[in-house]
């Protein structure tokens, strides 16, 4: 009995190894083939924003060079966090994906309470764009200049306002680091949703705004608006002629709304892998450069690891700001 129990061991041991060795050859198999069914494109925001449409266009190149359908899935609501929940509880295997936006960044420092782990539930893939967000008054504002409103604001506290799509929003953060930054006292107005904030800046019921470059050049140059700067370090390819904040005297203001796509956390990496090179491929593809930066985007496509750096660099800084200017959810 003594004698054979090595043999059973070796025995025992080959059958576990070779078990083991089967099922790293089929998962290996599984995540080379694809992808092998339609995936789930998510969209935290509704129909027709932005997020909707790089969503649609990256989708309809993907399924073209993957020959499998990619469904875009619309699950607005709470700041896109319930689209972004679907996402964290769906299978990791590469077939659900979402579109994400600088709001999943915000939400970490903004809602106290979340249904799912911002810094552990995500896989970044790639960025795919960035959108510099753009400073407009409305021509009633007597500013010409980034100085000339940061004086006017100084010389009527509390009268100037600044729109934005809500609490917590992109817009709204951009204007709240403005106005810290600038030693203003400003009165912010919080809307449901961009479009709405934008026409009531058109209509002169609030003062300025920050919006993203998608939204507002049309107005501005039909002069229903005015452009005093652009939130990035370099100015936008759409206003040439706008400077940017910080070298229209906010030395260092800087801020980005970016669009990327995520998988969920523990997403093998060769699937990662795979949609990020396809994903950024598409990205620099002529004519869908051409499109983003018409509507004043700016292609990125870069890998997962420098991704994950910008997402986390802009969770503790938003969350900071937020900190800063009161802005909760609870």
């Amino acid at each position: 009995m003594m004698s054979g129990a090595p043999a059973i061991g070796r025995c025992l041991a080959a059958s576990v190894f070779g078990f083991v060795s089967i099922n790293v050859s089929v998962h290996a198999q599984k995540t080379d083939d694809y992808p092998v069914k339609p995936i789930r494109m998510i969209v935290p925001f509704p129909a027709g924003g932005t997020a909707d449409t790089l969503a649609r266009m990256t989708g309809q190149k993907l399924t073209e060079r993957w020959r499998q359908q990619v469904v875009v899935d619309n699950r607005p609501g709470a700041g896109g966090n319930i689209g972004a929940d679907v996402l964290a509880k769906s299978s990791p295997d590469g077939y659900t994906l979402m579109m994400g936006t600088i709001a999943l960044a915000i939400s970490a420092g903004l809602y106290s309470k979340l249904p799912f782990d911002v810094y552990k539930d995500f896989s970044p893939v790639t960025l795919v764009a960035s959108v510099p967000m753009i400073l407009v008054v409305h021509p009633s504002v007597p500013a010409r200049s980034v100085k000339e409103l940061i004086a006017l604001a100084k010389s009527r506290p509390g009268q100037l306002t600044f729109s934005s799509a809500g609490n917590g929003t992109p817009s709204h953060l951009a204007g709240e680091m403005f106005r810290t930054m600038t030693g203003t006292d400003m009165v912010h107005v919080p809307y449901k949703g961009g479009a709405p904030a934008v026409i009531d800046l058109l209509g002169g019921q609030v003062s300025l705004m920050l919006d993203n470059s998608l939204s507002v050049p049309g107005h501005i140059k039909a002069r229903k608006l005015r452009a005093l700067g652009v939130s990035t370090t370099s100015r936008s390819r759409v206003l040439p002629d706008v400077p940017t904040i910080s070298e229209a005297g906010v030395s260092q203001y800087e801020f980005s709304s970016w669009f990327g796509v995520f998988a969920p956390a523990n997403t093998p990496k060769s699937i990662i892998s795979k949609a990020h090179r396809e994903i950024s491929q598409i990205v620099w593809m002529q004519d869908v450069q051409e499109k983003l930066r018409s509507q004043g985007a700016e292609p990125v496509g870069n890998t997962p690891e420098e991704f994950a750096r910008i997402f986390k660099a802009d969770m503790e800084r938003l969350a900071k700001l937020s900190k800063e200017v009161g802005a909760r959810v609870d």
